[in-house]
């Protein structure tokens, strides 16, 4: 679907549990592009970090972990790990280690054929030119309500109210901070999920993402 001239990117961004992930994985594969979760590559340089028990507070020390970091290895399964994201929580927030990956992020977009980038910030800070940009939501009860369901299948252990208050408490964290704050870019299209089920939301951003293509090609 990209162009043999120039890679093609998709930025979608959205809050937790949003569904974003799910619908990127799947643009990616039916328009022939690579994927990129945004959010695995702080993940994974906490994994790195802790892996050589090194500390989750040194931003020099971070950001070489981030500048080593192979985005190519990061296993979803395996930083999914509560732990994990915890840490990853704590090198986000370091500027260094944020512009070490956003500039990783941007060459993962910039090669061919392209890719579909989700995140925080790619269409603002990741992929300001993006042809195709998505900001996905819902309400924060219909998102709490996916990660608890989420959490009890695999077998986990919460109460939606836990799962409430922690999604509550990421959204704030996320649109506050000073350094790429969760926001929609000006041209992104709203895609809220609250009353879709995935199969829906899916036929209803690659609509978007073929309009916009083909409104670029004219």
């Amino acid at each position: 679907m990209a162009g043999a001239e120039k890679p093609l990117a998709i930025a979608i961004d959205g809050p937790a549990a949003s569904g974003k992930g799910t619908l990127s994985r799947r643009l990616a594969a039916e328009f022939g592009l690579r994927h990129l979760d945004t959010g695995l590559t702080y993940r994974g340089v906490a994994k790195a970090l802790i892996d050589q028990g090194l500390p989750l507070d040194d931003e020099d020390i971070a950001e070489k972990a981030a500048l080593e970091l192979d985005l190519g290895g990061l296993d979803r399964t395996v930083l999914a790990e509560h732990g994990i994201g915890e840490a990853a929580s704590r090198v986000a927030v370091m500027p260094r280690v944020r512009r070490a990956l956003v500039e990783k992020q941007k060459q993962f977009a910039a090669a061919m054929p392209g890719a579909v980038l989700d995140g925080r910030d790619i269409g603002t800070v990741v992929c300001p030119d993006a042809p195709v940009k998505l900001y996905v939501t819902a309400s924060a009860e219909v998102r709490a309500e996916r990660r608890f369901r989420e959490i009890v299948s695999n077998g986990g252990e919460a109460t939606y109210e836990q799962v409430l208050e922690d999604v509550k408490r990421r959204d704030a964290r996320d649109m506050g901070r000073a350094d790429s704050p969760l926001r929609p870019a000006p041209d992104a299209h709203l895609l809220d999920t609250s009353e879709m089920d995935i199969e829906t939301a899916f036929l209803e951003a690659r609509a978007f993402v073929e309009k916009a293509l083909a409104d670029g090609n004219d």
